[in-house]
């Protein structure tokens, strides 16, 4: 197995331990506003990891959820062509269903591909998984453009 693959591998442990980073980020959110704290870890096909969390704003159509700021951060210290393998969710509040949000959605198939795996609590605080293409199966594209 390539170095590359090796680093993208989705053990029980990797996926632990995206979970664990996600729910850390989720602690340094900035939510005054709803007080639902989200954190999210993205894997990078490098085999990086890279964290975020949502910053809301007074304006709420401002507000920055947790998966956009983990994608920006990633561009920002790897480069514009980044590619995402998975990405976990995690909330303050465990118990609470957290799927990416619609934007996310598309965010994320900005930069991954339908196969990418999501992580996140499930309802009751379950832990959830599916893939990219489960959540958005009619993504917009590059190539929708053309």
């Amino acid at each position: 197995m390539s170095l590359e693959k090796k680093s993208q591998e989705l053990t029980p442990q990797r996926i632990h331990a995206m979970r664990e980073q996600a729910a850390s980020a989720a602690r340094n959110a900035y939510a005054p506003y709803s007080n639902f704290f989200v954190g999210a870890a993205v894997l990078l096909e490098n085999g990086h990891l890279v964290t975020g969390c949502n910053v809301e704003n007074a304006s709420f159509r401002l507000t920055t959820c947790a998966e956009q700021s983990a994608i920006a951060r990633a561009v920002i210290e790897h480069g514009a062509h980044i590619r995402v393998v998975a990405v976990a969710i995690a909330n303050a509040d465990a118990t609470v269903a957290c799927q990416p949000c619609g934007a996310c959605r598309q965010t994320i198939a900005e930069f991954a591909e339908g196969a990418c795996r999501i992580f996140y609590p499930g309802e009751k605080g379950e832990p959830g998984e599916c893939t990219l293409a489960d959540l958005l199966p009619a993504s917009f594209t590059a190539a929708s453009l053309q």
